[in-house]
Formats: C-alpha cells, structure tokens, sequence
C-alpha cells in the first residue's frame, strides 16, 4: 500500500482483527509454550479465538464493568495474552504491570486504572495484591493463572473459566460488550515505566493498534508460521507490537521464555525469525562472545579476526546495495554460521532493537559476525514504531524511515515529530500532561533530539538528557556512555557534568570480567564494592577511557571516573523495566560521588 492507501485504510477494533486471524489461519499455530516435561505444545489460532472469548465471558462473570481496568501482573505466558486480550472483547482495559513492581507501584496503577479485576501470575505476585487491596475499592476479583489460594476473593484460572461457562446468557452478554465498541475507542492502557515521577497512562485505541500492526506488518517480510520469540515485559508496548498485535495481522506463532533466565536457552530450542532485544540485552550477548573469544587459541583467534573484517565488508556493501566479497561465503561457513547457530539466530531474518538507544559500536560488533541489527523507534505514545529498518532497507546507526501512513519530523529546535493513527489519544486522567506533548496540529513532541538524511532519520540524543556544561556546550551523554559501555571492563555507565566545568563518568564493573580485571591490575579486592577506592583499578580503567576520548571532541571528553560499589539495576531502582537507566535517581544515588569530582 501507497502512504495515502495506509492513512485511508478502514479502521479495524481487536476484536474484528482476532476474529479475521481466526478465521484465516484457524488450524495454524498461534502460541507455543513449555508444558510439562519440558515439550514445547501449540496452540492454534481458533484455540487461541476460543479461549479469548471463553475468558471475556469469566470476566464479565466476575463482576468487570465497561471501561473499568483490568491489570495484569506476570512473566510472558499464554495466558497473560489471553487475559489481555479477553479483557478488551468484555469491555474492559486491560493494563499491564511490569512484574518487579513494588506492592506501592502496583497500588498506583490498579487505582489510577479503575481495575476492576487483578490476574497475577503466581503467589509471589499475588502476594502484593493482598497487601493492597484494601487501598482499591473497585476491585472485585484478582484471577491466580498458576495455582489456587482460599482466599474467596482469589479465583484460579480454571475457576474464572468456569463461571464465565456457567454466565446466564454469556454469549448474548459478551456480544453486547463487543457490539458496543468503536474502532476509536480507548481499549488499552500502556503506562510508561517512569524515568520520573509517577508513570503515566498512555491512551491507545482499537485503531491505535491495528493500524499500526498493518503498517508495521507491511514492510516486515515474513512466511506463513514464522515464530517470534516472547521474554521482554508484556507491559511494554514494544513486546506488545510483537508478540500480539504483528502476529495476529499475519498469523504468526508466539513463542514464550520460561523465564528471563532461560532465555538463552529457550532461544536456542526456539530459533525464532524474529528476535527483538533491547540494548542491554544485546551488549550482553556481545560481552559474553567477547569473553568466549579471548579464550580461543592463536589460530581460532586470527581466523575469527580476519572473519570480521570480512563480515564488515559484506554488511557495508550490503546497506550499499552491492554484493557482498567473495571470501565471504568461506567466513559464514567458518565462523557466522556457527555463531548464529550458537545464539539460537540462524533462523531469524529479523533482529530488532528498540525501547532505548543502542551503541554503534555494538552495531558494528554483531554486523561483523553477520547478525545485522535493525533499529526500530518509537515510544508508549505512537503505539510503538515511528520508524523502521528492515534487512532489505537499513542504515547502521540510523532508526530507519517513518511508518509507512504516518509522519515523522525534525522540528526547528531538533525534536522529533510524530502524526498519524498511530499516535495516541492523550494520558488517561491528565489533561495538562497531554497538552505539553501533544500539540493543536496533532503532533507529538518525542523529548529526542534527531536528524534527518534521504529518508533515514538518526538519534542524536533525549532533549531532557542533554548536559550544558560551565562553558556552555551542549553535550549528549548517551553517545558518549555508549563508548565507555564498550570498553570490556565496564558494564553500565552514566556521564556527568551539567553545569560544571568538565564531563566526569560513574561506571560499574562487568561481574564476569571481574577476576580478570583484579588479576590483570593486581588488586587486591575480593568483590566489586572493594573496588571504589582502588587506585589501581581506577588507573587502570582511565587507560581504556583516554583511548575512548581520543576519538571525541575536546568538551566531551571524560575526566574523571569512579567506580560504583554494585551494578545499577531495577531492584536497586537505577534502571526501567525495560534496562533504561534513570538518570535523577542515579544522580540523588550518587550525589556525594558526583560532586567529588568537582571539589577543589
């Protein structure tokens, strides 16, 4: 479709678009799970069309009100899909709730939401809403989807399913509750993972969604039964886009992780055409085949060396549109291939990153290797994509070309513009915030700093991240962290210096290179803590960070480092669920390391 086909296209609810996947690919296969055993079983889209109305039907029977919230709290399952989507043909909008939240942060949301009804996943979850519950007068029922819990107000999984069975007229009432609903209408709520302050509800439409699956499926080119591959949170609107909203458009099958744990390993019994992974994900699989390919042997090493540089070869004539070397045939068949097979992504034609900015420098490592990373961005806002690359069409280090229908542009002062049906409604119960970020001609203000050349658009930083120095430049932290992250030592890093006369870092130690750093700088620290006054170390480590400001200009260079005691996580609350690092809480964190820096 033409961009004006994509903007008149006939809007579509969730519903209408489940029934069509389930009418199109009936017997094909539409989730994938690990039961017990450790068998990976199907199921298929007419189960998975039955279940969703079996399950609107229980909910309805539990007492869940037009409009009013259902929040789901959990690891990727088929049933957290299954609640979700049931949730929106009974009426209700379905919120999703990372899985480390707090007992607190969930009271937040399931308020703010109306929830009517909780479905948690275990006990550990469920845990934090009978501690809560008290503080939310709307919710009437919490659904246990592992287990079962004497608790009158808990009802398992089976049980909901049962009474939606058992509803008087439950067809009848369910078909009510979808004929009411307009593809405009608000039917989920994203809320953001809150770098500041309390998160906010992101309004998404029926439309929203639809519309934006098609315009990201369109250019997305896969076939029939292609797998993508489920463990990033289901309340993020990106592993949304993915695991629900692109498969049901093209009837692809959703396959879940047993666990963040056993991601590596599902992922490699899984092989998935798609694989989406944010930032951090990635440099830690590139740490880890750093790590692996030190320990080679002098003629493993130099056949993997002259590989790479085969590999870099190939992936820029590839972005040229030529053909790759020659030699390049032999490098797969000794060292990508194997490298591929070994990650699990020998069948995967789409490699994704999004939800956070990626180093180009880790880019370039996987290009490399033959692993081509596609950047997607976008945010809660847009319903997920603004822009995309695809094998076929990418620029390495660029975020790609606007979604096909919508618009995306440079402002005057460098943010990023967004236009289209993709982009949402506005922030459920905050009119004010809706008003700083969306404008009267219906543009939505990113907060990113961006440019733009041919059709690829670029990154250049958060408006809101940018430090300005004592001498009045305006610098971009996360280019620059995204060097030092480079460095094999370091695992995290964070600049500082707004208002101050020189650029300073606070980094932590990668735990698997740990040994080997205490070894090759003779220190004497028996964990990383013992490593924040260690002169050494820090020495050291400003070695590899002078090599990095060589390549910098002047005013961003690092002048000083310090090591933090642990690695900055979501317990400790330094990082989003989705691994974004939030940059006030560190700051308060750290404010004492800070300011050493710039004393005397």
């Amino acid at each position: 479709m033409s961009d004006a086909q994509f903007r008149d296209r006939p809007p579509q609810t969730v519903m209408q678009a489940l029934d069509a996947a389930a009418k199109n690919y009936a017997d094909a296969p539409a989730l994938r799970a690990k039961v017990g055993g450790g068998i990976w079983k199907d199921t298929s889209w007419a189960e998975y069309h039955a279940s969703v109305r079996r399950a609107a039907k229980g909910l309805i029977a539990l007492g869940l009100e037009p409009g009013r919230g259902v929040t789901l709290i959990g690891f990727n399952c088929k049933e957290w899909l299954i609640g979700d989507i049931a949730a929106i043909y009974a009426g209700g909008i379905p919120v999703g709730i990372y899985a480390t939240n707090s007992p607190e942060q969930c009271q937040y949301v399931a308020g703010h939401c109306d929830a009517n009804i909780a479905i948690v996943e275990n006990e550990e979850q469920l845990a934090k809403f009978l501690a809560i519950r008290d503080q939310l007068p709307l919710l009437k029922a919490i659904v246990l989807i592992s287990g079962e819990h004497d608790d009158e107000a808990v009802h398992s999984w089976a049980s909901m399913l049962a009474k939606g069975d058992a509803l008087e007229d439950g067809e009848a009432a369910l078909e009510a509750r979808i004929a009411a609903q307009k593809p405009e209408d608000i039917c989920t709520l994203i809320y953001t993972s809150g770098t500041t302050g309390d998160p906010k509800g992101v309004m998404l439409s029926h439309d929203n969604l639809t519309w934006t699956a098609a315009s990201a499926s369109s250019v997305i080119e896969l076939t029939d039964g292609a797998t993508m591959f489920s463990y990033l949170p289901l309340s993020h609107i990106a592993e949304q886009i993915i695991s629900i909203y692109i498969p049901i458009q093209l009837g692809l099958c959703t396959a879940f992780a047993e666990s963040f744990d056993k991601m590596p390993q599902n992922l490699s019994e899984v092989r998935p055409q798609v694989f989406l992974g944010v930032p951090r994900v990635w440099e830690k699989i590139q740490a880890k085949m750093m790590a692996a390919g030190a320990q080679n042997s002098g003629l493993k090493k130099a056949i993997a060396k002259w590989a790479r540089k085969v590999g870099q070869k190939a992936m820029d004539a590839r972005q040229r549109g030529e053909a790759p070397p020659l030699t390049y045939g032999l490098a797969d068949k000794l060292v990508f291939s194997k490298v591929k097979q070994r990650l699990g992504l020998d069948n995967s034609i789409l490699n994704v990153t999004s939800a956070a900015p990626i180093a180009k420098e880790t880019l370039d490592f996987f290009a490399s290797l033959g692993v081509l990373i596609n950047e997607v961005y976008g945010m809660s806002e847009c319903s997920g994509p603004a822009t995309m690359s695809t094998p076929n069409k990418f620029r390495i280090g660029w975020i790609g070309w606007q979604l096909p229908g919508a618009e995306v542009k440079v402002a005057e002062d460098g943010e990023l513009c967004m236009r289209g049906r993709n982009v949402f409604k506005g922030y459920y119960k905050n009119p004010e915030a809706t008003a700083e970020t969306l404008d009267d001609e219906g543009w939505l203000h990113s907060g990113d700093i961006g440019e733009k050349s041919g059709e690829f658009f670029r990154i250049t930083d958060r408006k809101k991240d940018l430090l300005i120095t004592a001498g009045g430049e305006n610098i971009a932290p996360q280019l620059i962290e995204g060097k030092l992250k480079n460095i094999v030592w370091i695992s995290q890093a964070v600049v500082v210096g707004d208002r101050k006369p020189f650029l300073s870092a606070l980094v932590t130690i990668d735990e698997d290179k740990f040994a080997e750093l205490v070894a090759e700088t003779g220190s004497s620290a028996k964990t990383t803590a013992d490593l924040v006054d260690d002169d050494k170390v820090r020495a050291f480590l400003m070695e590899s960070v002078q090599e990095v400001n060589a390549g910098l200009a002047r005013v961003q260079t690092i002048k000083k480092i310090r090591v933090l005691p642990a690695d900055l996580s979501i317990d400790g609350g330094e990082l989003t669920p989705t691994m974004k690092v939030k940059r006030k809480i560190v700051r308060q964190k750290y404010e004492v390391e800070i300011e050493s820096f710039y004393q005397n």
